[in-house]
């Protein structure tokens, strides 16, 4: 597992931890996949709600808060596939 993918998970789980409700699943291109769910956030690669596509600096600037989710998906940063009422309610959370 890459460090950015270690980062993130840690960060995710801070932020959000087991009160997601849905699944969703981050690819950051060129390090791997984050499964989100109610059980927390993993290194995994499993069939969600939603699949959201980002770049590893724009998927670090949304979690650092830099960034605002829907920003980055109006200007093409951030590629979401599948539920869009699931990611909007992640966006919320980030």
């Amino acid at each position: 597992m890459s460090d950015v993918i270690s980062e993130a998970v840690t960060q995710l789980n801070e932020k959000i931890g087991g009160s997601f409700d849905g699944s969703a699943k981050f690819v950051i291109e060129g390090e791997g996949t984050i499964v989100m769910d109610d059980a927390g956030a993993r290194a995994a690669d499993e069939e969600t709600d939603v699949t959201m596509t980002a770049d590893a600096d724009t998927f670090k600037s949304i979690l650092d808060g830099e960034l605002n989710p829907t920003t980055a998906f109006m200007t093409g940063k951030l590629k979401v596939d599948g539920d869009m009422g699931q990611a909007m309610k992640l966006a919320t959370v980030l």
